[in-house]
């Protein structure tokens, strides 16, 4: 049997492997990290090793946080919160390549569904000064349409009835932050890095609507003192495997239970606002900072997400699994293309710094990337989440300026035709969506049949907890629909064709 990868392991590993650069033993947890998924550990983590080791500051190791799993606490507690960071690319002649990292700004991780009393303790703790989370956009227990505190969510409702086992993120935070007021404590700063637009607005919001209703006296106390910076941070980060895992200890002569694949490229953005001190995260390879977010979070979520969830829609109804074998179909990516060059990047503004053109370049070579194979499967979860922040808004800009929105429109028939459960090879898969019971009876209610597709497309669009003002706006219900009848009739490449 290998050996694991651990503290005492780390002087064995050969010579062409990163360790940290820092001494572990002298690390304090000034970060508590909620959501401690593969893409945190794949972007905040290794950027405050880089801060660590550069500045000489060990102020700000990391207490992860798991919401519902103790699967990452159980791989990581042998190792010392020690993990491997695999970045893969190609080089000119389309070989992969890889190089590698152990990342050690993780002390910890707690399981909040085993102790949220633990997770409160630790955000109430006197070395704590940033909250960060990476909980995806439906662990935001919010209305993506509206922005606005879904109270009727289970998790939420009970949460604001018990302050001591709260289950989501918002009445972690909350319930946290009220320890720290009653214990005399600092204030902290609240950090999202999810997929949001005005991430940090939005998470404010909804902090302060859970806290106004628990005690408006915090409330007063968070929205005066706490910080909540917006940010935008990019890097492709699919799910680790059982091959990853091979062919990584064969490098490193050791077993790393769940290191993080990703690729090379890295951007992170996000506002100079923190209420107890930052890491030095701007390192070079590392975050920047900036006065306003907001252009780079609109830059991303139209010119990144949006376009990576159109091709997952479109890829896994095909049938094709990954998003490199999406790219390498030429109606794709020339669908692709044409939705980023022709009604995508018209609705930005000017960002300093940041060529376009260039950009779309470097997006489609990188969701190309064959040594990166991100499943389109796992993109098109959450569509209900995911459609207001990367899609919806361009279609609303689009219309607005009275521009044609057919490519926008054949990504919204995409989500729908994926809402079947069944590719066109006839292979069937779950809708993960936590809207799903929802979504699938207002399809359901609009029946099957030739002359189906405009009444599912007017069900699927006239919703408005997703669509919002959307559900009214006939001309993109009639774009939605016959895009939907021609990916039925003809298919997704037909389809693909139709719309470059």
């Amino acid at each position: 049997m290998a050996a694991r990868l651990n503290a005492a392991a780390l002087a064995s590993l050969p010579s062409g492997i990163a360790r940290p650069g820092y001494d572990r033993s002298r690390l304090r947890a000034g970060i508590v990290h909620l959501g401690i998924g593969a893409f945190h550990r794949a972007h905040q983590a290794p950027v405050t090793d880089l801060a660590l080791a550069a500045s000489g500051d060990l102020r700000w190791g990391i207490v992860g946080v798991s919401l519902r799993s103790p699967a990452t606490r159980d791989a990581l507690a042998p190792q010392d919160g020690l993990y491997t960071l695999s970045l893969r690319d190609a080089d000119a002649t389309g070989a992969p390549r890889e190089s590698l990292a152990v990342v050690g700004a993780v002390l910890g991780v707690l399981v909040a569904a085993e102790d949220p009393g633990a997770v409160l303790a630790q955000i109430a703790h006197p070395d704590t000064r940033i909250v960060s989370l990476t909980i995806t956009e439906k662990g935001y227990c919010h209305e993506p349409a509206s922005g606005r505190l879904r109270r009727d969510d289970p998790d939420i409702a009970h949460d604001l009835a018990h302050a001591d086992a709260p289950r989501s993120a918002i009445g972690m935070l909350v319930h946290g932050l009220a320890r720290r007021l009653a214990a005399g404590l600092g204030p902290v700063t609240l950090l999202s890095c999810d997929n949001l637009p005005s991430n940090g607005d939005t998470l404010r919001g909804l902090v302060l609507e859970f806290a106004q209703a628990c005690d408006p006296v915090l409330g007063g106390w968070i929205a005066a003192h706490c910080t909540f910076p917006n940010s935008m941070v990019d890097r492709i980060v699919p799910r680790t495997d059982d091959a990853d895992r091979r062919r990584i200890a064969a490098r490193m002569g050791m077993d790393d239970a769940w290191p993080v694949v990703g690729e090379p490229f890295l951007e992170w953005v996000m506002e100079d606002r923190f209420a107890a001190g930052r890491p030095a995260w701007d390192q070079p390879g590392g975050a920047r900072f900036v006065a306003d977010a907001a252009p780079f979070e609109r830059l991303k979520l139209r010119m990144v997400n949006g376009p990576h969830s159109a091709l997952a829609y479109l890829g896994a109804c095909a049938g094709l699994d990954t998003v490199s074998q999406a790219m390498a179909d030429p109606d794709l990516r020339g669908y692709l293309d044409a939705l980023i060059g022709a009604e995508i990047a018209p609705t930005l503004p000017a960002v300093p710094g940041v060529d376009l053109a260039a950009l779309r370049a470097r997006l489609l070579a990188r969701f190309a990337n064959p040594a990166l194979p991100h499943r389109t499967q796992q993109i098109a979860m959450d569509g209900s989440q995911k459609l207001p922040q990367r899609l919806l808004g361009t279609v609303r800009d689009r219309l607005r300026a009275g521009a044609g929105y057919s490519r926008l429109a054949l990504a919204v028939a995409a989500w729908l035709h994926y809402l079947r459960g069944q590719d066109e090879r006839g292979m069937a898969y779950s809708i993960q969506d936590p809207l799903a019971g929802e979504l699938q009876a207002l399809l359901a209610g609009a029946g099957q049949g030739e002359d189906a597709d405009a009444r599912r497309a007017r069900a699927l669009v006239g919703y408005r907890p997703v669509f919002g003002d959307l559900a009214g706006h006939e001309a993109f219900i009639d774009a939605v629909a016959r895009h939907a009848a021609r990916l039925r009739r003809h298919g997704v490449r037909a389809a693909a064709r139709e719309a470059t």
